[in-house]
């Protein structure tokens, strides 16, 4: 399925990112990831499900961040997806216009904020993780996210290579692992599938120049009803004008 269609922008955030201290046990992320894969999909393409699974199968690697961002552009086709969210629908054309091409469709992943691929195809993916660890920068920073209390702290150190960009935006995706949906209509009635690592808000930590640099997020500011993980990337670039990824984290909330 393709689209080529206008797109709402995305909505900002707002919110106090506070800084305080805390005595609690700490819970780290996994360290090290090779990649991010971001799966634009929809409930209501029938082409989504086999790439929905293997956003499951690619969630089990710890060396790989997987995402799913459901879009709504297909909500028109009798079905309203439920997870959908229009800012992913942006975030996705936004990465077409960086490449200068209108290929927006679902299944569609992203990997490492640069290569796009059938999201279904796991060779390709595979392929897209290797050719893109090979551009100087590509998650090469180390960025670490442990869990104190009820507060996320988030840190990522300076850039250890002299030709990734020394600037970024830190994102913090707050994340339900499995949510299993019954569709009722459209190309999908009658099916139950399950969407792994479902993107559910979206807050902007900050800006990183190349320095070392920490926050600390209240969970609140990202919680909600369903939500057990945390995603913190550092992605070159804007949100309007999407790079290489340079470094992210994972951690479980509960």
């Amino acid at each position: 399925m393709t689209a080529m269609m206008a797109y709402n922008c995305i909505s900002r955030w707002s919110g106090a990112l506070g800084v305080c201290a805390i005595i609690a046990i700490i819970r780290p992320a996994h360290a090290d990831p090779r990649a991010v894969v971001e799966l634009f999909t929809s409930q209501g393409c029938s082409s989504c499900p086999p790439a929905d699974k293997l956003v499951g199968e690619l969630a089990k690697d710890p060396s790989v961040i997987a995402l799913s961002m459901p879009v709504d552009y297909w909500d028109y086709l009798g079905w309203k997806d439920t997870l959908a969210d229009s800012r992913f629908s942006a975030r996705q054309k936004a990465y077409s216009h960086v490449r200068g091409d209108r290929n927006l469709y679902t299944p569609q992943m992203i990997v490492n904020g640069s290569a796009q691929v059938i999201g279904s195809d796991r060779a390709a993916v595979e392929g897209a993780i290797k050719s893109t660890s090979k551009t100087d920068g590509v998650m090469s920073l180390p960025v670490t996210m442990t869990l104190s209390g009820k507060l996320l702290n988030v840190s990522v150190d300076a850039s250890k290579v002299s030709t990734t960009t020394r600037r970024g935006e830190v994102w913090l995706c707050s994340v339900s692992r499995a949510v299993p949906i019954s569709i009722g209509r459209g190309e999908n009635r009658g099916r139950e599938i399950t969407y792994y690592n479902v993107v559910r808000n979206l807050v902007k930590v900050g800006d990183w120049n190349g320095s070392s640099g920490s926050w600390t997020i209240p969970l609140d500011s990202i919680s909600r009803e369903g939500v057990d993980a945390a995603v913190v990337y550092v992605q070159d670039g804007s949100r309007e004008k999407p790079g290489p990824m340079l470094g992210a984290a994972y951690t479980e909330l509960r």
